[in-house]
């Protein structure tokens, strides 16, 4: 069955709690958490406080996503008791090898994302280091957008790659992804699927998230 980390970023931020225990009890796996500094990408959304607010909420791991600049500066305010991944952008690390290092350092998974437009060779160097590869299947900054149907070529290439090299990576999938496209994505190769609009946005979240684990 495929991991679910429903995306904080189209919770309710004025019952944030409320909804994170809903996810939580409904069966997700991880808290996907978007943070966003209006340079990497056109949007700002909440920082570290926010994010350990929730400490004593969740009962599932954070699967944390820095879409923002110079993200070495900030690994540390993300650790916390519930941190299972780190994940960075590629188009954001000059020293991407530096920066996974950092990461597993600090006891955390490292994570690395590609942006629609970011071919898989460019992790070709990184690929035996990284605990998971997170390829956007929208361009990062805003939730709600549509799939990117090309993005689970990038999936499958990724697959093809792990299975040739005996590499253990797990392989996410942020952006579009629905009730209509994710047993497609499963099929792919994706083993996380992130969902925002699809879970927060629902009438009834706990059934829509036994829904999309099922489907």
């Amino acid at each position: 069955m495929i991991k679910l980390a429903p995306s904080l970023l189209a919770a309710d931020f004025s019952q944030l709690g409320k909804d994170v225990k809903i996810v939580c009890d409904a069966g997700a796996d991880f808290l996907h958490i978007d943070v966003m500094d209006g340079h990497f990408v056109p949007n700002i959304s909440y920082g570290a406080c926010v994010v350990k607010s929730l400490n004593n909420i969740t009962t599932v791991p954070y699967d944390i996503h820095l879409m923002i600049a110079n993200p070495d500066l900030y690994l540390k305010e993300f650790v916390t008791d519930k941190t299972a991944y780190i994940t960075v952008h590629q188009e954001a690390c000059a020293h991407l090898n530096r920066t996974i290092n950092n990461i597993k350092e600090m006891g955390i998974k490292a994570g690395v994302s590609i942006n629609p437009a970011t071919p898989v060779s460019t992790l070709s160097e990184v690929l035996d280091l990284v605990d998971l590869v997170l390829v956007m299947s929208v361009n990062p900054g805003f939730g709600g957008q549509s799939f990117i149907e090309n993005s689970l070529d990038k999936v499958k290439e990724l697959k093809r790659i792990r299975e040739e090299k005996g590499l253990e990576f797990k392989i996410e999938i942020d952006g579009g992804v629905n009730l209509d496209n994710i047993s497609r994505v499963k099929a792919a190769g994706v083993d996380i699927a992130v969902a925002g609009s699809a879970v927060f946005k629902a009438k009834d979240i706990r059934k829509r998230i036994i829904d999309l684990k099922n489907a």
